[in-house]
């Protein structure tokens, strides 16, 4: 095992100096960086050697192996610093802080330990101390390695991923060799041995790595140096309660078991009260965001928090208005807010709550120079600094008096949108008390503007979806207006022929069943003008044609004179109402185009696989072009009066109905209107091969 030893030092010594060498002669500009590495490269070379020659358990490899941390440590510190033109965050800065004074203090007590070598009790503490230095080391390089891994750009990543990877890999077998000593309170022989052999295998990585690697480029990420923090706490913290329990059952002798539960007990106890306290983590954020990070916020995670917060309703989200609040008094961990927003007349009202029902709000929420202050300055409020703010107090008054005067009022925040007020959040004391700073105010401005924006959305569509509901209604009334037209036409023709048929037994009753149908028209108009009507036409269905036609037939011949040549009585797909209503529309455009004394001819032809309805009338006629682009267009009319929505609204039904309307027309000549329907898909093959034959 010794020649093992000697062989695989010494030919990592060779290895890392020739590699210390080759770097030192490269005919490149040197940097700090390269500068670092080669001092890094010599001295593991040196401990190397020592260990070699004197052993691994010698005074002087002890040291050697802590002037070669420390080298390495040197080398990240500044590669680290090479970053694109932005300050390293205190955070990472204490870490390689701690891990120096580790070092320092390792060496120290190694060089105790032959002082202390005749006194067992002592000689053990400090061999022990020692261990335990270097076991948190390990572990706190292991962490740096990884966030300066980690914190590199993707594009340039793949030129450190070497070096840092035999770094790992170094640290690692040192860890897990310490561990083992001091869970077994014995030096592994073999681990010790194989070190060096270890070292040797990681000095051709070094040097692949050294090829591979012209430039460093890194970026600071906040997340990451948190995550190291957290992580360097925590084996901190594992660490401290080992180091401690041992120490007590050195010094406690008969109470060390009793000392040491209830040092465990304790500490755990404490982890239970302060880790779930909102208060406490509320100041553990305040403080590590003042002393460890170089800006408060991390932008992009307060962004897409934002951003989920307002965007992200979900089935069981607070209202819109009220996660606005949230959205806000989350960046500043305000525990509660209220949304003030401007009414029809300009002032101030409250809009929303979230968290916050003690607050009296009046209903007069504003002063007469609230709304022009905030619109013309933008200037955020902090209710602690107002006697000192001299934007206030230029603008006394500006300021209501119910807003100074709650205890639990800390800020208020404009939402001005293109100079205009879109509103005012006011945002609850923290639980841990703080002034706002330059970042506070940048931050809130940005998202009071983004929110203004939001809001200004949301009031816009509310006033189109007012605007539709409007034009809806405005379109059922076109419709309606134009099929009361329709029923007093017939009413007028009603009442004409009424003087010349007026005694006629059979004539007074059609003209009683017409009147009923025409009322029965009008109150149904009235319920489709409504806007709680959800009525809805029913889907198309398999009926009989003749009997629907023939009842329309007799309802209309008491206005003019009808003829009917050939009606076929099929099954066809449709919805009786709607037949109803186009046909009504379309006769009645017959008899307004019809001279008196000129009959409307009705047919019902099959074709094909579809019936065709048509309504012929001798009137005026159409031109081909008024057909092609007015016919079926709303408010487009030919005749004199006319409301231009007969012919669109059928039309519409009828594709309804996945049925169509074709027109046959000449100026002069009249007119033939077609309404085509599909007929039922249950027609005997009989009558499909009859069909396809003819």
């Amino acid at each position: 095992m010794t020649q093992v030893s000697t062989f695989g030092h010494g030919l990592a010594a060779a290895l890392f100096a020739a590699l210390t060498i080759w770097q030192f002669q490269r005919k490149t500009e040197r940097n700090k960086a390269q500068l670092a590495l080669v001092l890094a490269l010599a001295l593991t070379s040196f401990w190397a050697l020592a260990t070699a020659i004197e052993g691994a358990l010698s005074p002087i490899s002890s040291f050697a192996e802590s002037i070669r941390n420390m080298g390495w440590l040197v080398f990240m510190f500044i590669l680290m610093g090479t970053g694109a033109g932005r300050r390293q965050p205190k955070t990472v800065k204490i870490i390689y802080a701690a891990l120096a004074v580790v070092l320092s203090g390792q060496l120290v007590v190694d060089s105790l330990i032959p002082i202390f070598a005749g006194s067992p009790r002592i000689g053990d503490m400090t061999i022990f101390t020692s261990l335990v230095l270097r076991m948190l080391f390990s572990v706190g390089a292991l962490v740096l390695v990884h966030n300066l891994y980690s914190i590199s750009a993707p594009e340039t990543r793949w030129g450190i991923r070497l070096p840092m990877a035999s770094l790992a890999a170094m640290w690692t077998y040192d860890l897990n060799l310490f561990t083992i000593t001091y869970l077994t309170q014995q030096i592994p022989t073999e681990l010790t041995t194989m070190r060096g052999a270890a070292m040797a295998f990681l000095a051709p990585v070094f040097a692949l790595g050294s090829v591979r690697n012209t430039e460093w480029k890194l970026k600071l990420s906040r997340s990451i140096a948190f995550r190291s923090l957290s992580l360097v706490a925590i084996a901190g913290y594992l660490l401290m309660m080992v180091i401690i329990a041992t120490a007590l059952e050195i010094i406690g002798g008969d109470y060390a078991r009793l000392a040491q539960i209830s040092f465990i007990f304790g500490t755990s106890i404490a982890a239970l009260l302060l880790l779930p306290s909102g208060k406490f983590r509320a100041w553990l954020k305040v403080k590590l965001a003042k002393h460890f990070f170089q800006h408060r916020y991390d932008y992009r995670a307060e962004w897409i928090r934002f951003t989920d917060t307002i965007g992200r309703p979900g089935p069981d989200s607070a209202p819109f208005h009220e996660r606005v609040v949230k959205a806000i008094a989350d960046i500043t961990e305000s525990p509660a807010g209220i949304l003030l927003m401007p009414d029809d007349s300009g002032r101030l009202v409250l809009q929303s709550r979230w968290n916050w029902q003690s607050i009296e709000v009046p209903t007069q929420a504003c002063t007469p120079g609230t709304v022009p202050f905030f619109e013309e300055t933008g200037h955020i409020i902090e209710f602690d600094a107002l006697q000192t703010d001299e934007v206030v107090r230029e603008n006394p008054g500006a300021i209501p008096e119910w807003m100074t005067s709650d205890p639990q009022a800390w800020a208020a925040v404009p939402l001005v949108h293109f100079d205009r007020l879109a509103g005012i959040i006011l945002l609850a004391r923290p639980r841990i008390n703080r002034t706002l700073d330059w970042e506070d105010l940048d931050m809130l401005r940005v998202v009071g503007r983004q929110v203004a924006s939001y809001l200004a959305e949301a009031r816009s569509q509310e006033s189109l979806l007012e605007a539709q509901r409007f034009d809806e209604f405005n379109r059922r009334m076109a419709f309606v207006m134009h099929d009361i037209k329709n029923l007093v036409s017939q009413i007028s023709l009603l009442a004409r022929n009424a003087k010349r048929h007026a005694d006629n037994p059979e004539f007074q009753a059609d003209m009683i069943a017409t009147l009923q149908d025409s009322a029965d028209k009008m109150n149904g108009l009235l319920e489709r003008l409504s806007q709680h009507n959800k009525a809805r036409p029913e889907e198309p269905k398999p009926i009989k044609l003749a009997g629907l036609l023939q009842s329309i037939i007799d309802k209309k011949r008491l206005l003019h004179e009808i003829e009917s040549v050939e009606i076929d009585d099929l099954t066809v797909m449709a919805d009786p109402a709607r037949v109803e209503q186009i046909l009504g529309h379309l006769i009645q455009n017959a008899i307004d185009a019809s001279p008196d004394g000129q009959p409307i001819m009705i047919n019902a032809r099959r074709r094909s696989f579809s019936l065709g309805i048509e309504v012929v009338d001798r009137g005026t006629g159409m031109s081909s072009e008024f057909i092609r682009s007015q016919l079926f267009k709303p408010f487009a009319s030919s005749k004199a009066g006319g409301f231009g929505i007969g012919a669109y609204e059928a039309r519409s039904l009828a594709k309804a109905m996945n049925g169509r309307i074709e027109v046959e027309s000449k100026e002069g000549s009249g007119s033939r209107f077609t309404l085509i329907l599909p007929l039922a898909s249950w027609l005997t093959d009989e009558e499909i091969e009859n069909e396809r034959v003819a």
